[in-house]
Parts: C-alpha cells; sequence; structure tokens
C-alpha cells in the first residue's frame, strides 16, 4: 500500500501509538504553534466561563450571529462587524471560499503551497491551475510575488488567485505594495494570513486594510497558531458583508462552539502576547537559523516565520524516520505540491527543545548517509 503524507502536522496520537509512547513524551516540530501557550489571559476567560451557571457557554446555544464575537474580532481590526464571519478554525472558511471560488471560476494556486486549498475546491469539483513558484533565492524579506501573476500569460489562466502571507512552506514574507496590484486582475482574491500575527513588522504587510475598498478580496485569519490553542478550533475571514451572509446561510447553525466564542475577546485584547510572540520569532528565527547552517546533508532557507523549510542533498524521509525513534517529529514536505522527499518543515520551538533536535541531527544525519 501507498504511504500518503499527511496533509497536516501535529498527528501527536497517531505518532505516538505507533512508537509505543505518550503524546507527552513527542518533541513536535511537525505543528508551527507557539510553544509557550496558550496564554493566560485564555485560561482565565476560560475559568470565567466555565464558571458562570445557567448562562454558561457549555450549557447554552451559541448566539447564531455571533454578535459579540463578530465585534471583538471587528474591533481589533478596525473594520465593520458584518465584514466579519468566524469559522470553527480557519480550515472550515477555506471550504466556504472555495465554494465561492469554484463558481467564480479557475482557481490559481502557486506551489509549492498549502494543500487545503485544493482540498477545499475539490468540495465542489472547483478547477484549479498550479502556478510554479522558484525556490531558488527565497528570501525573508518583504519583497515583489506579483511578477509572475501579473505576466500576461498567467492571466489568462484564471480567475481566482489563493494567497498565502507568509507563504507556507518557505516562510516568505510578500510585501502588501507586491499583492495590491493583483487586486486589479482578478475576479476573487483569497489571502490567507494565519501565520502573519506572529511575523515581527508582519501587519505592516496585511492586506486588511484593502478589504473595506475591495470586495473581491477576503483575507481569512486563525487564531490557533498565535495562542496555540489548535484544539479550540478558532479562525475568521473578513471580507464583503453580502459574501459573507451567504456563507453563513449555506453552513451549519453553530460552527464555533460557545466556549471558544467566550474566550475569543480577551485573547484578541492581549497585545502583550502578541509583542512577546513577534519577541520570540525575531531571537529564536534567526538563531535556529543559524545553527542549522552549520550542519551537513541539509540546507535551511530563510524564513520570517515560525517555521523553516530544509532541503536534504538526499532524500530526508530516512532522517524522518530516525528522529521520530528519538521521539522528535518533523513536518513530511510531500504533501505540499512540487516538494519531494528532500525537503521537511521545522516549527520554531523554545531553546530547550530547539537545541534538543540540533543535537539529534548530526547522529540522525550519519545514520541515513550510511545506509547509501
Amino acid at each position: 500500500m501507498v504511504q500518503i503524507p499527511p496533509r497536516h502536522g501535529g498527528n501527536l496520537q497517531q505518532a505516538a501509538a505507533r512508537l509505543g509512547c505518550r503524546p507527552g513524551q513527542l518533541v513536535d516540530f511537525s505543528a508551527s504553534l507557539v510553544p509557550f501557550g496558550p496564554p493566560w489571559s485564555l485560561r482565565w476567560a476560560m475559568a470565567q466561563a466555565l464558571g458562570r451557571a445557567a448562562a454558561s457557554p457549555l450549557v447554552v446555544y451559541p448566539d447564531r450571529s455571533y454578535g459579540q464575537l463578530r465585534g471583538a474580532i471587528a474591533a481589533h481590526h478596525g473594520v465593520d462587524p458584518e465584514a466579519v464571519l468566524p469559522g470553527n478554525g480557519a480550515a472550515e472558511l477555506f471550504t466556504w471560499v472555495a465554494r465561492e471560488a469554484a463558481a467564480e471560476g479557475l482557481s490559481l494556486l502557486p506551489v509549492p503551497g498549502f494543500a487545503d486549498y485544493e482540498r477545499a475546491l475539490a468540495c465542489w469539483n472547483g478547477g484549479f491551475q498550479r502556478l510554479p513558484l522558484a525556490l531558488n533565492g527565497w528570501s525573508a524579506q518583504p519583497t515583489g510575488f506579483a511578477t509572475a501573476l501579473l505576466d500576461p500569460d498567467a492571466l489568462g489562466l484564471g480567475s481566482v488567485l489563493w494567497i498565502t502571507n507568509p507563504h507556507n512552506p518557505t516562510g516568505q514574507l510578500w510585501s502588501r505594495a507586491s499583492l495590491e496590484p493583483l487586486l486589479q486582475r482578478y475576479a476573487l482574491v483569497i489571502v490567507d494570513e494565519a501565520f502573519l500575527p506572529l511575523v515581527p513588522g508582519g501587519e505592516a504587510q496585511s492586506l486588511l486594510p484593502l478589504v473595506a475598498q475591495h470586495p473581491q478580496l477576503l483575507v481569512i485569519r486563525s487564531l490557533t497558531k498565535l495562542f496555540a490553542i489548535a484544539g479550540l478550533r478558532l479562525g475568521y475571514a473578513i471580507g464583503a458583508p453580502a459574501r459573507l451572509a451567504r456563507w453563513a446561510a449555506w453552513r451549519d447553525p453553530w460552527p464555533v462552539n460557545g466556549l471558544a466564542a467566550a474566550v475569543a475577546a480577551p485573547l484578541l485584547q492581549d497585545r502583550r502576547w502578541q509583542g512577546r510572540v513577534q519577541r520570540w520569532v525575531a531571537r529564536e528565527g534567526p538563531w535556529f537559523f543559524s545553527e542549522l547552517q552549520g550542519l551537513g546533508g541539509i540546507t535551511p532557507f530563510p524564513s520570517a516565520a515560525n517555521y523553516l523549510l530544509v532541503r536534504g542533498k538526499h532524500s530526508l524521509l530516512a532522517l524522518q524516520g530516525q528522529l521520530e525513534q528519538r521521539r522528535i517529529l518533523v513536518r513530511d514536505c510531500r504533501s505540499f505540491v512540487g516538494l519531494d522527499g528532500h525537503w521537511l518543515r521545522l516549527a520554531l520551538l523554545d531553546r530547550g527543545r530547539n537545541q534538543s533536535l540540533l543535537a539529534a541531527l548530526p547522529g540522525a544525519l550519519a545514520l541515513t548517509s550510511s545506509d547509501r
């Protein structure tokens, strides 16, 4: 049987069962979450919510309009609450924007890229065209992205463009100035900014300030990465109110659970936490990249985000297996179209766990080299 690589990282339960250990015994570099979360503001808000009696969000149905939640997100970004739609993580929102995209026409998907966009389009038989991006010369600077996508030959391919900023899996941060011209070229532009709040200075490159003037623009965000709440599932879309109202009519009545809705406002108000996260990325990212550069057999790519793409001189699948035997998980990149077994993605963790990976890599690389 052909082994299909997982679409996402963070499969702790499956890995633990395979390795005969507990999930807590694994060091997980496969999922790019803040390693020192969730914040105390979440724990306090959750305790407050659970401490209520009859009005507990575990007892009553959530407000179907999600008025308070939409208001908190809108206030956080300075937009109209009608331009906000909360979702059960960004993944649920990709499914609904894909329905819009399938109706609009052919989607352009820059690759390598996040596999979930193709999953969402497949739900609606949406057509797509993969647009390969060169991996040579990538940097962590907010440099231009639009050259290939503004090319007349590329323009004829599709009506819808999907962008990830910062790009996943490379960590490239695209500048707002380079992306803005694309809004004049496509009937629908979908921008996934799930990791952008973690990037030092990243908000300056967000396309959120352009949504009010561009009804063809949709920005999707996730609170999962910033606050380390992957299990809580909370994301949101910001776009034209009429479009988001259609999504609300299509989907289940209560896509966001009451507990997630109750704790979102305190999280969004926790500006200190976002500052702490960005300082960690600014400090730990360049150090980790520099340390990886000193190892033979692998080449890391510069990244503005909390993950690094690594290329091997030879296939890295055996290296991945060696690391698993040491109870260290890394991201298999074969689910990213255009990448093969020569690529891994490494999450940025705290200094101690980053050092544990750096200590394990030379021995694991030596063993995999000796097998050839």
